[in-house]
C-alpha cells in the first residue's frame, strides 16, 4: 500500500513536519538517515549547548533537544526508519523512495535533508570540535566559552564577513584568515570588516591545524606564498567557508539553484515537482537556524496536507 507522506531527514525541520503530518492523521514515514549528510538529528547533534531555541531559558544540549523532537514525533505515530535514502524517483506518482533496506511508494515527499557545513577536517578537529570550534557564529558566538576571547574565522566571502562582524559583540578581537590577498565578499561587507577596529584580516594564509588540550588555545597558520608556519593564540575557531546542501538524491529531478539548494515557490515550501516539499536548511541559505528550520517544517506539513486534499491523493 502506498504511503501518504514520506519525510526524508530528521533535523528540526523534518521532525516538526512529522509532528504536524502525524497529528493530521497522514501517517508519515520518516527516513531519519544513518550516515549520509551527517548523523540522524542534523547539525544540532554536534552541538553541546543551544541557548537560542525558545522555551529553554537555561539552554539545552543539542542531542537532548533532538531526542525530545524525536520522542514527540513517535508519540503521534510517525514511523521512523534509521536508514539512508539512496534513491528517489520523482518522474511519476506515486513517487518511489528507496533506502539501503527497502523501497516505498508515496503520494508526497517532504525533503528535510539539511545542509552540511564545509570543514577542513584539521588534525586536531575531531578532538576539539565543540570545545572552542564551531561552524555557526550566530548559533554559538554568544556562548560563555567565546566571550572576551580572541577568535579566528576562516573564510573570505559574505558569510565570513557577517560572522566575524557578529562575533565582535562578544570577542576581544577577531582574526579573519583568508587564503587570498583580497576578500570575495560584497563591497559593503568588505568595508564593514576592513574598517572594524576589532577585526584584523590575515591575508594569504591557511589554517593547517587547531591546537589545545581540552579547549582551543591556538591555530597553526601557513603562509601560502612562503610556506612558513606560525602559531596564533586564540580562544575560539569558526568555519565560514560555506555549506553543501544535501540534495544529491534529487539532483536532475528537482529545480535547484546554482549552489544546489532546493528552490521553493514564494511564500511556500512547494518545489518544482507537485507533491514534493522542501523545508529547513536544504532550501534556506539565509538563516540556517534551528527555530527557522522548525518553522519551515510546519509550513511544509501544512502545504503537504492541503496539496493532498486538493489533488485527491489522500
Amino acid at each position: 500500500m502506498d504511503e501518504q507522506v514520506v519525510i526524508i531527514g530528521s533535523g528540526p525541520a523534518g521532525h516538526t513536519a512529522a509532528i504536524y503530518t502525524s497529528r493530521a492523521n497522514l501517517k508519515p514515514v520518516m527516513f531519519e538517515g544513518f550516515s549520509a549528510g551527517g548523523i540522524p538529528g542534523g547539525q544540532l547533534m554536534t552541538t553541546t549547548e543551544v541557548e537560542n531555541y525558545p522555551g529553554f531559558p537555561k539552554g539545552v544540549d543539542g542531542q537532548q533537544l533532538m531526542a525530545m523532537f524525536r520522542e514527540q514525533s513517535l508519540r503521534f505515530g510517525t514511523r521512523i526508519v534509521t536508514e539512508d535514502v539512496m534513491r528517489v524517483d520523482l518522474s511519476k506518482r506515486p513517487f518511489t523512495v528507496a533506502s539501503s533496506g527497502q523501497e516505498v511508494q508515496t503520494s508526497a515527499i517532504i525533503l528535510a535533508t539539511g545542509a552540511t557545513a564545509k570543514r577542513l577536517h584539521l588534525p586536531g578537529e575531531q578532538r576539539l570540535w565543540n570545545h572552542g570550534m564551531s561552524a555557526c557564529a550566530v548559533c554559538d558566538g554568544a556562548l560563555p566559552i567565546f566571550r572576551n576571547k580572541v577568535l579566528v574565522v576562516i573564510g573570505g566571502g559574505d558569510s565570513a564577513c557577517e560572522e566575524s562582524t557578529f562575533l565582535t559583540k562578544f570577542a576581544s578581537k577577531v582574526y579573519v584568515v583568508h587564503r587570498r590577498d583580497q576578500l570575495r565578499a560584497s563591497k559593503i561587507m568588505q568595508e564593514r570588516v576592513l574598517k572594524h577596529p576589532k577585526i584584523e584580516v590575515i591575508w594569504n594564509a591557511v589554517v593547517t591545524d587547531v591546537l589545545g588540550d581540552e579547549v582551543v588555545s591556538a591555530v597553526r597558520l601557513q603562509d601560502v606564498t612562503t610556506r612558513t608556519e606560525r602559531e596564533l593564540a586564540c580562544g575560539g575557531f569558526f568555519y565560514a567557508i560555506g555549506f553543501t546542501p544535501n540534495t544529491a538524491i534529487v539532483a536532475g529531478q528537482l529545480e535547484l539553484d546554482k549552489d544546489g539548494y532546493a528552490i521553493t515557490k514564494p511564500d511556500s515550501t512547494r518545489t518544482s515537482v507537485p507533491g514534493v516539499f522542501a523545508c529547513g536548511d536544504v532550501q534556506d541559505k539565509q538563516y540556517r537556524q534551528a527555530v527557522t528550520a522548525a518553522g519551515s517544517g510546519c509550513m511544509a506539513a501544512i502545504d503537504c496536507e492541503r496539496w493532498l486534499a486538493e489533488s485527491g491523493a489522500d
